[in-house]
């Protein structure tokens, strides 16, 4: 596991007022790879990273420990992923400013 990995991912579950039911459920995941991820007993795929990084408007560089700052645009984001991912990015942010 990433140093420092579970504990940010925790802090902020934690910050958003989400359950790991919810994180779950929004990263079609189960309650307990949430938790592992959370104890540190299990990593993320870089699906699941890119995943965590949308619903928690971070980077994944932030949550590996590469950058000290939290919050990513969706500029930022549009510059590193091809027109596809884009899309699913825009829908995904979308659906979330929903619920």
């Amino acid at each position: 596991m990433v140093n420092g990995l579970a504990e940010k991912l925790r802090e902020l579950r934690l910050k958003y007022k989400l359950s790991q039911r919810q994180v779950a459920d929004r990263l079609n995941s189960s309650v307990s790879s949430i938790s592992g991820y959370e104890t540190g007993d299990k990593t993320p795929s870089v699906e699941q990273l890119l995943a965590l990084s949308c619903l928690y408007n971070c980077s994944v560089d932030y949550l590996l420990g590469k950058q000290k700052e939290i919050f990513v645009t969706l500029e930022e984001h549009k510059n590193i992923l091809n027109y596809e991912q884009s899309q699913a990015l825009t829908r995904f942010i979308n659906l979330i400013k929903q619920n």
